[in-house]
């Protein structure tokens, strides 16, 4: 094994219900990476987003990490607990002059793109127009955006390899809190890395799209960013990421060693011959091979 000084890896799960078959990859994943270099693991949850989440979807993610040998070294966190830190990282924000209030609805954005010649692309995101980057012209605000620089932003993916986005033309000004109240996802977490010391952050393949924004919004808060690493998923039979929303089935347990197997396959890593889930744990370790691709 191969010490790295100060590694600090997370998980974090949203409580929208639980674990399945392709968070389970992200979680180990995660877990042998972090055991691979000698650092520590944490478990984040990452439930901002309240409407989606589930009663005990929290503690049942807990206990299904746990009965397959994915045990946080420190205690558990939950965003919720977090919001005077995400106000305080908008105040900061604001008063430099590096976010600003928006009164824009989605309809407000879709008629000014087409306005521009740029209409949206069915299944993407509208790219948000700059409309209330002057100000508000009397109009009450709904939400708080980023002031994204112009330029494109690179990115090197330990898996993945050299990436490349226009923040500025492909997303726009993103929301960093939302029109209903709520917190969004890419200030909290950037947020809860910088100040749990995450050093690297390994994930699925669905989430690099929205690396370049953190990557953004890191450099405009002065905190560090960590190394990313976006792992396989796994697909429906529909050959769409398998997710809660598409009805991915919760993990049967009833053989943690069996759920293990399937998802470290996923990974690239042999079937384990082990007889338990401690040992299979431990060969993965071993045969980890992202270990010297940490650039």
């Amino acid at each position: 094994m191969t010490a790295a000084a100060g590694y600090r890896g997370r998980f974090a799960p949203s409580p929208t219900g639980p674990l399945h078959a392709g968070s389970l990859v992200a979680a180990l994943a995660s877990w042998l990476d972090t055991r691979a270099h000698g650092g520590r693991w944490l478990v984040r949850i990452e439930d901002v987003d309240t409407p989606r989440c589930v009663p005990g979807a929290d503690r049942l993610i807990l206990q299904q990490l746990a009965a397959c040998g994915l045990h946080p070294d420190e205690a558990p966190t939950w965003q919720s607990a977090r919001f005077d830190a995400y106000r305080a990282a908008l105040d900061a924000l604001v008063g430099r002059g590096l976010a600003y209030a928006c009164a824009c609805s989605r309809k407000d954005i879709e008629a000014a793109l087409a306005a521009q010649g740029r209409p949206r692309v069915r299944g993407h995101e509208a790219p948000y127009p700059g409309t209330c980057r002057a100000g508000l012209h009397g109009r009450p605000a709904r939400a708080w955006r980023l002031r994204v620089p112009e330029g494109t932003v690179d990115w090197t993916d330990r898996r993945l390899g050299v990436q490349r986005q226009d923040v500025q033309r492909e997303v726009g000004d993103f929301i960093l809190l939302r029109a209903d109240g709520l917190w969004a996802y890419q200030l909290a977490v950037v947020v809860d890395d910088a100040a749990q010391g995450i050093t690297d952050v390994v994930r699925g393949e669905d989430l690099a799209d929205n690396t370049p924004r953190q990557l953004v919004l890191q450099r405009a808060l002065g905190v560090p960013t960590p190394r990313y690493l976006h792992t396989p998923l796994v697909l429906g039979a529909n050959g769409e990421k398998l997710s809660k929303q598409n009805g991915a089935a919760p993990l049967e347990l009833s053989d943690p060693l069996l759920a293990l197997d399937a998802a470290a396959q996923v990974l690239g890593l042999p079937s384990s011959s082990s007889g338990n889930v401690a040992q299979a744990l431990a060969a993965w370790v071993a045969q980890w091979p992202f270990l010297q691709s940490r650039g």
